[in-house]
């Protein structure tokens, strides 16, 4: 397992399984925020992370979507420190199997019922921030799919909304709904981030600088 912190208040954890898999630890004056869970065997080094840090408390997991690479970790995390869990509201019939996602013959259920709460709205329908970390809904790879942005370290975590390598984006693996995908990913062209990092992949800077090759790929107009 390799630990890196990114910025200020982000540290990386990163494994290997053919492909990176990374899960994100969020540190603020109230404790700690985790941005996806992982696969199982990266449990033991979150934990330890968030004890290494001393800063307190785990105060909510935060998933940018629900497939089993993501959520891998939850079950053991919680077994040590529980906390609130928030996905978004559209991706929670898929995690709990009463409807299977997109390209999918079955519906698996991962969680139990009632297990995961609903990414908080305001009054316009926005999603809500946890302190620096501001979701933006970006559907397309999975139908609830969400990016975190960290205002304060202006680092995007993009969950899979996008693959890299060498630093380069490359469009995620695995995406029924391509289209939809890259009508999401105008988050990175609206934020303009100075850095983005992804699950499956390094890390990209000032990635709205590769738009125009990341539409390529695609083979759309923009």
């Amino acid at each position: 397992m390799k630990i890196k912190q990114i910025s200020d208040h982000i540290w990386s954890l990163k494994t290997w399984m053919i492909i990176p898999f990374h899960v994100w630890v969020v540190v603020d004056k109230e404790g700690v925020t985790l941005v996806d869970t992982g696969v199982p065997w990266m449990a033991k080094s979150i934990l330890q992370l968030i004890d290494k840090l001393q800063v307190g408390p785990l105060q909510q997991i935060l998933l940018t979507h629900g497939h089993s690479d993501h959520i891998g970790s939850l079950k053991k995390i919680l077994l040590a420190k529980p906390a609130p869990v928030f996905v978004h509201s559209k991706e929670i019939p898929f995690v709990e199997g009463d409807k299977p996602y997109p390209r999918k013959r079955k519906a698996v259920a991962q969680v139990t019922k009632g297990f995961l709460k609903p990414l908080p709205e305001d009054t316009s329908g926005e999603l809500s921030p946890f302190g620096e970390l501001t979701p933006y809904y970006t559907p397309g790879h999975s139908p609830g799919h969400v990016v975190y942005y960290h205002k304060q370290d202006d680092v995007l975590l993009a969950g899979d909304l996008f693959n890299s390598k060498n630093g380069k984006i490359l469009k995620a693996r695995f995406t029924p709904d391509p289209k939809e995908a890259l009508h999401s990913s105008e988050i990175i062209k609206q934020i303009n981030p100075t850095r983005m990092e992804v699950c499956h992949g390094d890390s990209i800077f000032k990635p709205a600088d590769q738009w125009s090759e990341l539409v390529k790929q695609y083979h759309l107009s923009e």
